[in-house]
């Protein structure tokens, strides 16, 4: 499918992803030369969302790797299916009195694609169409495993020693995010388009909330964000993103709420903060916050 810049920003409006011009160039330039885009940035800014609009605006299948510590390769590309080629063995021990099996034949056998479990970097080559893989939090895993992702991205392919090299049958869009937990490779970086994402100013976070959350008050939106924008200016453990935000508005948008209120914002503050201290700490500075965004007087006669 061929894409114009302007056709990219459409499509990721259309599903819903309110796009700046240089996360639409970045997506562009990404899908146009099939290189990896890394992304980083603070969590909860829509990173991922990314990789999942990119999915349906290109109605192909997105493929998620979700890193961790300890994460290998055989997690990652592939396995064996132990228990079918067990399974197989024991059969053909009880066969061999007619038919005798010999050592090679039996691994060329059980080493084969009919007993190979794909993981999500194995499964992303081989897809009939494109996909998009979705390569989650790169930076939790281990530095060793960074140079399994290199041979993909540089030549995509994979070899399994016991099958060979596997090529891609068609090239997947490639997202990978990062929330500088650790800094990565300069290799992987060099085989990557790069994109930063921040935390939203007022306006676009505004249209944000009123795009995902359609029945929610003008006023109780424009009350959520400026709070949120002031929260995120505190000293906390865990800094809410947008995807708290949304949550939040949801869920005050469902009660019929129309305006904030000190009590209203103590109670739910569970939805918003995900540390106890954090919560604490906003409980006991909730008179502050509320005159810093100056509810009371700005939004009175709204």
């Amino acid at each position: 499918m061929s894409q114009t810049l302007a056709s990219v920003q459409t499509l990721l409006q259309s599903r819903g992803y309110i796009a700046d011009e240089y996360v639409a160039m970045s997506v562009y330039l990404a899908m146009k030369l099939r290189k990896p885009l890394l992304i980083e940035g603070p969590a909860g800014v829509g990173k991922t969302e990314i990789a999942k609009v990119m999915a349906q605006a290109l109605e192909t299948e997105l493929i998620r790797l979700q890193c961790y510590e300890g994460l290998d390769a055989n997690h990652a590309i592939y396995e064996w299916n132990y228990q079918h080629q067990l399974l197989y063995l024991k059969m053909g021990e009880q066969s061999t009195v007619q038919s005798p099996l010999t050592t090679e034949s039996i691994e060329q056998t059980i080493f084969s694609e009919k007993f190979l479990l794909k993981r999500p970097l194995l499964k992303a080559l081989t897809q009939p169409k494109a996909p998009v893989l979705l390569i989650d939090e790169v930076d939790r895993a281990d530095e060793e495993f960074e140079s399994f992702l290199l041979e993909m991205l540089s030549d995509w392919q994979i070899t399994i020693p016991e099958i060979g090299t596997i090529k891609a049958t068609h090239i997947p869009h490639v997202i990978l995010t990062g929330n500088r937990t650790r800094e990565l490779s300069e290799a992987l970086r060099r085989r990557c388009l790069y994109l930063w994402i921040d935390y939203p100013p007022f306006e676009k976070e505004l249209a944000i909330v009123k795009s995902k959350v359609e029945q929610i008050d003008a006023t109780l939106a424009r009350q959520i964000i400026a709070f949120m924008q002031e929260l995120r200016q505190q000293r906390l453990n865990k800094v809410p993103g947008i995807a708290e935000t949304l949550d939040w508005a949801e869920a005050l948008a469902g009660m019929h709420i129309q305006h904030l209120e000190k009590s209203l914002v103590e109670s739910t503050l569970g939805v918003v903060l995900k540390d106890w201290q954090d919560i604490r700490q906003t409980q006991l500075s909730l008179s502050e916050l509320f005159e810093k965004v100056g509810i009371k007087s700005k939004w009175e006669d709204a």
